[in-house]
Order: C-alpha cells, then structure tokens, then sequence
C-alpha cells in the first residue's frame, strides 16, 4: 500500500483526508513515479464534490499531474530520472502509474515542486493556442481568467509566438500579477467592461483568439469582442452552460469559429501527440528560463483541505501545489 488523498464519499473540502491505497502496477506502457509534488486544479474541486467523475478505468485517486522521480522505467526513462507527468487521476498519492509518451524530464533548472505545476495548465493552455485553435504572431488573444494556472500559461505561451495575450481578471492585484507576466492589458471585469476595453486596446479590430472557461455569462460580450474570422476556444463553464441570448448572426457576419475541448477524457495517442509537441515547443525556453511556472502556494498533504478552500475562494496567482 501507499500513503494517498482519499475522498469519504462527495462534498466538500471535509471530505478529503489522509488515508493508504493500494500502490499502482504499472502496465506494459507505463512508468512508476515515486511522487514528490501534484498540482491542485479546478477539475479536482468538482471531482471532490462529484460532478466530474474520472473516466471509465481511472483510479477514483485525484489529480492530474505529478512531478517525481522514476522507481519502474519505460520508453527513454530510466530509473531515477526527475520528471513531471500528465494524468487521468491518481496524483494525489505517494507512487503513480501512467503511460512513458504522457511523462516529460523536468528541465534541471527547476525545482520538482515547480514542474508539478507545469504539465496539466501548461498542455491545456498549449493544447488550445496550437491544436486546436491555430494561434498566429500578432494576433490578440483574450484570455479570461488570466491570472490562474491556465492563463498564467498562456500569457507567456502567446508571448512565446509573437501574439498579444490580453487578460481579464477578478481584482486589481491580479490585474498587476499578470501585467508583470507580459499581458498587454489586464482588465479586472469587476470595475471595467471587458468588451469596451478590449476594443480600446485592439484600436476597434477585437480579439483574434479568446480562450474561455467562463462560458454562458460572457458568451454575447465575447460575441462582442470577437474580430473578424476569430477563433473561440471554450474549455470549461464556470459561469454557466446556457446562453439564452447567443446571437448566431454575428456568428455568420463574423466568419467565427467556435471549439470546445476538454483534456483529461481524450485519447493516449492524443495526450502522446500533444506531450512530444509540447516538449519540442517549451522544453529549451524552460531552461533558459523564458517560460516559468508560477506557484502561489504549496502546501503540504496535511493541509489538502485548506489547499481546496483557498482554490474555491478565487484568489489564486498562478498555481497550488500539494507535496507527498
């Protein structure tokens, strides 16, 4: 057995404790990590309360990335390599299994706790400026929600291409935290309209590229923003899934296309794709130090419950790590 984060049924934070699981097998394709850090991300808080089930043969353990060190070697690992590892659960545990083409090394410039807090933001953030939209250099990319794990990514990952990421956030320290990152302009929607000031930034042309994962209740001023032959990349619905308004002629006039994508639910060939292009793009600006994680806080697995609650109070700069 191992030591592991275990849920007494769905709720809340009181639901999680420190309990044992029995320790992974790995599989014919699959490492095993001996895990020092996971990162805390939203598809966990709804996991804990039951609304986002892991996919059918995935441990009921959550988390979806973990950084470590290799105990049982596969593909080009060998035993004792640090890495970081995209996954479908399990990384709240003490050793985790997962298939070798979904683990990246951690480039020696960062710390284990740091490269936990890269694989799942970081590919999700990546997956949808490369995959599946088509980000190109000089275009404007909104970004809601800029200042948490995903689009603290996506800042530096526009930078990275040339675009001009433009966020918008729920309070002015954020709006300064992501401005530091290399935002064009954060807007904090609470105290501005984030469709006249994304038209003021652009000088009238609006946002090329919007990744949004707040959908129905920006649904029409995204509509709004959205430039001529836009992209609109939905992956997550935190403020609803309904849009009763939608104005489908803007759609037309617009020439928009608008995606959906989630990452935990898609293909091992899929996340093997995305992980070696991942790798090519990101790993050498890692090490010199262009692209950064960001980490508000760490916490230790004791403290899995506080480290739940502060996610859910929305005040989060970057990502929360929990440490085995």
């Amino acid at each position: 057995t191992m030591q592991a984060i275990v849920t007494n049924g769905a709720g809340g934070p009181e639901v999680l404790s420190i309990g044992t699981a029995p320790r992974p097998t790995p599989t014919e394709n699959e490492v095993l990590i001996k895990v020092h850090a996971a990162g805390i991300n939203r598809a966990d808080i709804l996991q804990r309360a039951g609304k986002y089930p892991p996919p059918p043969g995935v441990t009921a353990i959550i988390g979806l990335e973990c950084a470590g060190e290799i105990v049982e070697a596969k593909g080009s690992f060998n035993v004792g390599d640090k890495v970081m590892a995209l996954l479908s659960g399990g990384g709240y545990a003490e050793y985790c299994a997962v298939d070798h083409r979904h683990v990246m090394p951690v480039p020696s410039s960062l710390s284990l706790e740091q490269a936990a807090a890269i694989p799942e933001v970081w590919l999700t953030a990546f997956q949808i400026l490369h995959l599946v939209g088509q980000v190109k250099q000089n275009d404007y990319v909104l970004i809601h929600a800029g200042a948490a794990g995903v689009g603290s990514a996506a800042i530096q990952l526009c930078l990275g291409v040339g675009a001009h990421p433009i966020v918008t956030v729920g309070s002015d320290a954020k709006a300064a935290f992501c401005r530091d990152l290399g935002a064009i302009a954060a807007i904090n929607y609470k105290t501005q309209d984030f469709v006249e000031a994304v038209n003021t930034v652009t000088n009238g042309h609006g946002a090329d590229f919007i990744m949004d994962c707040i959908g129905a209740s920006y649904a029409d001023k995204n509509m709004e923003c959205t430039a001529q032959d836009g992209q609109w990349v939905l992956y997550g619905t935190m403020g609803g899934t309904v849009a009763s308004s939608l104005n489908m002629g803007s759609i037309l006039r617009k020439r928009i296309q608008i995606k959906g994508t989630t990452l935990r639910a898609r293909s091992v060939e899929y996340k093997a794709e995305l992980v070696s292009r991942f790798i090519s793009h990101s790993m050498s600006r890692f090490a010199n130090g262009e692209y950064k994680p960001i980490i508000d806080r760490t916490f230790g697995a004791e403290q899995i419950k506080e480290a739940h609650e502060y996610m859910e109070a929305n005040q989060t700069q970057g990502k929360l790590i929990v440490r085995f």
